[in-house]
């Protein structure tokens, strides 16, 4: 029998973490919506569109938004830097979360918090002839209350974060606190062995300084070898690899089993 999906929404999140779960998603490089729908029709709670490191525009948001919430995941978009309008664009789009990169300090996380939210909680732009609102069809003021169920993620990924996370973590309006390992390695003096113990003691301690602070923890995967521990220490939310790192690595299985199943008959 078919399990129940669940919703996958910013309260269903909430209630997930609440529970103790653990909710799995992927980085979209790409800019077709196909890829989105799939990761999401798969089964993956929530997708990132990657608007730091990918090719999307704002005019693709809301394609790839669309595709994501079709095939019932959660659309999140990784802005490109900690910037008020690209916050906003996201979120005009109906993204149910943002991602934010290279927040280093409690002025930082304030900042993405203030972008994200309506009074009384931030001070986001007010427009309500936005995807999010249904192009006014929603009325203003659910609009603004519904709004305001969003997921606020921002990233930790240097020393300096790592130095003021307890009190990043700590911020009114941030969710999730999402490991960077990659620009962590790099800041540890160790650029690109994320599997280097320094590395994962680093990511580790900090899940363990602030799960008990009541903030959810989040990082990024490309293996599943160090799941279980990460998920021991405390982090529920996981970015797993990217839709064109998944797609050459499915092809390169391919490639591989195609050639071994026809040499016998050569």
């Amino acid at each position: 029998m078919e399990m129940p999906k669940p919703d996958n929404t910013p309260r269903d999140f909430r209630q997930r973490f609440a529970d103790g779960e653990c909710v799995f998603g992927t980085f979209l490089k790409t800019t077709d919506p196909a890829f989105a729908e799939t990761a999401a029709l798969a089964g993956l709670d929530f997708v990132i569109i990657d608007t730091e490191h990918g090719l999307a525009s704002p005019a693709d948001l809301h394609n790839l938004v669309r595709a994501a919430q079709a095939g019932g995941a959660l659309p999140v978009v990784r802005v490109a830097a900690n910037r008020p309008e690209l916050i906003q664009t996201a979120l005009d789009a109906a993204a149910g979360g943002v991602q934010v990169p290279g927040v280093s300090s409690v002025a930082d996380a304030r900042a993405v918090a203030r972008a994200a939210y309506f009074s009384p909680k931030g001070q986001r732009g007010v427009c309500r002839y936005v995807r999010a609102a249904r192009y006014s069809a929603t009325p203003a003021q659910d609009y603004f209350a519904a709004a305001q169920d969003v997921l606020t993620i921002v990233h930790i990924e240097g020393k300096e974060a790592l130095e003021a996370a307890d009190e990043i973590a700590a911020v009114e309006g941030i969710d999730i606190c999402f490991i960077g390992p990659w620009d962590l390695s790099q800041s540890l003096g160790i650029p690109g062995e994320v599997g280097h113990p320094k590395m994962l003691e680093a990511i580790s301690g900090l899940a363990r300084r602030l799960r008990p602070k009541g903030k959810i923890l989040g990082t990024f995967l490309d293996d599943t070898g160090n799941l279980a521990a990460f998920a021991e220490a405390g982090i529920q939310y996981f970015g797993y690899g990217t839709d064109v790192g998944l797609f050459h690595d499915a092809c390169a299985n391919l490639a591989a089993d195609l050639r071994k199943t026809a040499a016998p008959n050569r």
